[in-house]
């Protein structure tokens, strides 16, 4: 695995042990006690632990890695479900994407289609979006047209949260948001684990006539702290294969239309 895996990897176990010591950690890994001294020490340079004698325990802070970290794991899955989503977006419609890593590739998806550019008998598509990488995608497009709600910047996931972002999209209509989440089941509904991404992201769902929600099948029967909208206000999921059958059934009698990828 390459170092943001491992990165990525080493969160997710001091969030489930609480501490780590590095001969331990190397052997778990298949790599060198050096390897393993040396990631403890950039992610504690990065604030996302906190180096002991011997190891490392966990830091005091939300454990959602930068997205630069994420963008391997269930990429061949996420770019699958990214299509289908992106194929769901009208020429001429407006739609509203958050941050995460399978709305940057609905992002990508979505740049690459050669159908939906303006002319004289239709507008540009309008992305309405909190997330800077989201954004950054669009700029270039000559053929979409991007609106940054403005916010304060989440380093985790590139999302603009806040008071600002939230009043920016009062203001707006959307024809269809695209939601990544951390979660999503029948009784909880759709969830992330921010608080501040859930109220924006809960704005960019309730301004919108359609809301889909991309999410591979590891997301599915789990629940995030703060939630985004029920399972009611979810008109779409897109999912993936791995998807349990018992929770897709739970959806889909919820009324969440599932297609699975």
């Amino acid at each position: 695995m390459n170092r943001y895996e491992r990165w990525n990897k080493l969160v997710e176990m001091l969030a489930d042990a609480g501490q780590l010591e590095i001969d331990e950690t190397a052997a778990q890994l298949g790599v060198s006690t050096a390897t393993v001294r040396r990631d403890f020490d950039e992610l504690a340079t990065q604030q996302l632990l906190t180096r002991t004698r011997g190891g490392a325990a966990a830091h005091s802070v939300s454990y959602d890695l930068p997205l630069r970290y994420k963008v391997a794991r269930h990429a061949p899955e996420k770019q699958r479900i990214a299509a289908a989503a992106a194929a769901m977006v009208a020429p001429g419609s407006t739609i509203g994407l958050n941050g995460g890593t399978t709305t940057t590739e609905v992002a990508r998806s979505l740049a690459m289609r050669t159908d939906i550019s303006a002319d004289q008998h239709r507008p540009p598509i309008t992305v309405v979006t909190n997330a800077l990488n989201i954004a950054n995608e669009f700029v270039v497009r000559q053929h979409i047209r991007v609106v940054v709600t403005g916010g304060a910047a989440r380093p985790q996931s590139y999302e603009l949260i806040g008071p600002i972002a939230s009043g920016m999209l009062d203001t707006v209509a959307l024809d269809l948001t695209i939601l990544g989440v951390d979660a999503i089941d029948d009784q909880h509904g759709a969830s992330t684990h921010n608080e501040g991404e859930a109220a924006v992201n809960h704005m960019l769902a309730a301004r919108a006539g359609r809301v889909v929600v991309v999410a591979d099948g590891s997301k599915l029967g789990k629940r995030a702290f703060a939630r985004i909208c029920t399972a009611s206000e979810v008109d779409t999921l897109v999912t993936d294969s791995s998807a349990p059958d018992d929770l897709v059934a739970r959806l889909t009698d919820v009324g969440v239309k599932v297609i699975t990828v």
